[in-house]
This record gives C-alpha cells, sequence and structure tokens, in this order.
C-alpha cells in the first residue's frame, strides 16, 4: 500500500491529519497524545478542539506509524484522515500540542463540520466531478497559495485568511441563487481537505444541498491520479520547510517571501527586489522602512544562529 513516500532514502516522514468529530474533553486528551509525540521523537504541532484534530507532524517512519496507531485507537479519532510524504530534513523544530477554540479557523460559529459536512470525493472521482460544465468548482485556499497552483476551471476567492471565506461565499451566493433557480453542484477543494470540510459545512448552512468537496485535498490527489491524468496545473504550497509539492508529492523549487509570504520561483528569487528574510518583487515596494529593518533584524537572528551551529525559531 503506498504511504506518499516518494522519496524512499529520506529520513524523515511527514504525516498530514485531520478528523473532525464531537471532542468534549480536548484539554483531558492534549497530556496522552503530547507525550506519545514526544516519546516517538515527533516534531510538528497537533491542534485540539471541540470539533475534532488537526496537525502535521514529522519524524521517523517507525515514530509517525506509532503515533498515527494510537491516534486512531482513540475513539472519536478512528475516522483520522492521513497523508503521508518524506523529507530529507526535520521540517519543525520542536512539538506542540494545543488546545483552540476551532481546528481550522473560520470564525463563524455554529458550523458543524463532524455532522453536516458535504459529500466526500474520491481523488480517482475528482477529474468527473470538476470535468462537468455544471459543477462549480471553488478553490478553498488563500490567495498566495492559489498564486503557484489549482485545478483548471476553479474560481480563486481571492482571500487573504479562511475567515475570509464565509463573506466571499454570501456574496458569490447572491449570483448563484438569482441565476438559476436549481440547486447548483458546487465543488470544493485545498491542501489537505480540512478548509473544504470545513467549508462545505458552511456552505449548507447557507441552504445549498448539492455540495462536494475532494477527499484528503490536493495532496492526495496529487499522490494518486497519475500526472498524465491529471487536471491539476503548477505546485501545492505547503505550510513548512518544503514550501511546495508536485505530482508524486515530490518537493517543488520554491522558497517563501518572510515578509508577504508568498511563495517564489527561481526566476523571482533571482530579482533584484528579492533579499532573503526581507523583500521579494511582490512586496518590495509595499512594505515601510520599519517593517523592512524589522525583516532585517529577524534575518540576522537567523543568520547568527546559523554559525553558532542552532537553527532560530522562526526560521525556515
Amino acid at each position: 500500500m503506498s504511504t506518499g513516500m516518494t522519496e524512499t532514502n529520506s529520513p524523515y516522514k511527514v504525516a498530514a491529519l485531520y478528523h473532525f468529530a464531537v471532542v468534549d474533553d480536548p484539554a483531558d486528551l492534549r497530556p496522552d497524545i503530547a507525550d506519545v509525540c514526544k516519546s516517538n521523537g515527533l516534531m510538528g504541532t497537533i491542534l485540539l478542539a471541540p470539533e475534532g484534530i488537526n496537525g502535521t507532524v514529522a519524524g521517523t517512519p517507525d515514530g509517525i506509524d506509532k503515533t498515527i496507531a494510537y491516534l486512531k485507537s482513540l475513539p472519536q479519532f478512528t475516522g483520522l484522515e492521513v497523508k503521508y510524504s518524506a523529507a530529507t530534513e526535520m521540517p519543525f523544530l520542536r512539538m506542540k500540542v494545543r488546545l483552540k477554540k476551532e481546528i481550522v479557523t473560520m470564525g463563524v460559529d455554529g458550523i458543524d463540520a463532524a455532522r453536516a459536512k458535504g459529500e466526500y470525493v474520491d481523488p480517482l472521482a475528482w477529474n468527473e466531478m470538476i470535468g462537468d460544465p455544471d459543477t462549480i468548482v471553488i478553490d478553498t485556499r488563500n490567495a498566495y497559495e492559489v498564486a503557484i497552483g489549482t485545478f483548471e476551471g476553479a474560481i480563486n476567492p481571492d482571500t487573504e485568511t479562511f475567515r475570509d471565506f464565509p463573506t466571499w461565499f454570501d456574496d458569490f451566493a447572491k449570483n448563484l441563487r438569482k441565476d438559476t433557480g436549481e440547486q447548483p453542484k458546487i465543488a470544493m477543494f485545498c491542501t489537505g481537505g480540512i478548509r473544504c470540510e470545513k467549508a462545505t459545512a458552511y456552505v449548507k448552512a447557507q441552504g445549498f444541498d448539492d455540495v462536494h468537496h475532494l477527499k484528503g485535498g490536493i495532496l492526495k490527489y496529487l499522490e494518486n491520479v497519475p500526472e498524465e491524468d491529471s487536471s491539476w496545473n503548477g505546485d501545492c504550497f505547503l505550510f513548512d520547510q518544503r514550501v511546495a509539492v508536485g505530482h508524486g508529492l515530490k518537493e517543488s523549487d520554491y522558497g517563501q517571501c518572510y515578509a508577504c509570504r508568498m511563495p517564489l520561483n527561481a526566476e523571482e528569487r533571482a530579482s533584484d527586489k528579492y533579499v532573503h528574510g526581507e523583500s521579494c518583487p511582490h512586496c518590495f515596494d509595499t512594505k515601510t522602512a520599519e517593517q523592512r529593518e524589522r525583516y532585517r533584524e529577524r534575518q540576522r537572528q537567523v543568520n547568527q544562529a546559523a554559525q553558532e551551529g542552532r537553527k532560530h525559531l522562526g526560521s525556515r
């Protein structure tokens, strides 16, 4: 069975995991989960909330497998969604298990993704779903993520954070209700499945019933669908040191601007406006002198830590 470990010689296995569930006691679960992660040598972050669990962790293959087996043994998380990949270097600096109000922040009360979400679409059936001209395909990620890759024909809400999605959809839905008297078919996707799953719960709460989302997200699609059959264009942004991956979950040649968060290709990193840790072509003309100095000082600290043989907590 494929684990997504495309680089078999890589020493680290990365697990991106989540599950929406009713969790009555997240504070009670936290110490045991933290102990299991640390005893297995994992690094990364796990979030616990009344609506479920979410996180990305990395470690040895054995350490990851033991930890995932433990999480799936908990009655709340038997349906845990996990996507595996490989990393040549440890992508995280420490292990944190944190309590949160939401496992993915939308900022809208009463959204029940554990019991009122849309229908899953298997990655192998996704092309047929989005190839239907009557299907409205929505990318629920942020604009800087969409900038380096998305599915053919997908709508980009151009949001800065996931908190912006409800406002965008409320405005978008006015046209849906005005243009057709029938329920439109809506298909949504995101990086690993968690944001689009919660987005489907929000959309259903607004009165739309024919709502679907890509099971396992873009990462599961890129892992399972051959490149020659793919409807995906570009690369998939990640929130760790790998920055982005492509088909087969192979690491892509992207860096990231720490000032504006935009992913940067080789040409953008060669620009005169790119200063590592300070600016890039996307934000060079928008940052103040004070902001630039703050980024410059942060980069000095990162460089100093590297010279001393240690990692700066904010570095990538």
